[in-house]
């Protein structure tokens, strides 16, 4: 049998992975209509697919030259 592993992130993750923004700006970026769908709103938050987030963050926030 193969186990398939769901990569998951959520707010506090996306920040860390977008440089330590605030709370805020997270906010404001997750709720962007090009920003991936969430897979799951929990009691905690959102969570979204960590490679979807990964594959925006790298479309839409390049890193300088």
């Amino acid at each position: 049998m193969t186990t398939t592993r769901i990569r998951l992130v959520g707010a506090h993750e996306i920040r860390i992975r977008l440089g330590g923004v605030s709370r805020q700006r997270v906010y404001q970026i997750t709720s962007r209509a090009d920003f991936p769908q969430p897979v799951a709103d929990l009691a905690q938050g959102k969570v979204w697919s960590t490679d979807d987030v990964d594959r925006w963050i790298r479309e839409h926030r390049p890193e300088p030259d």
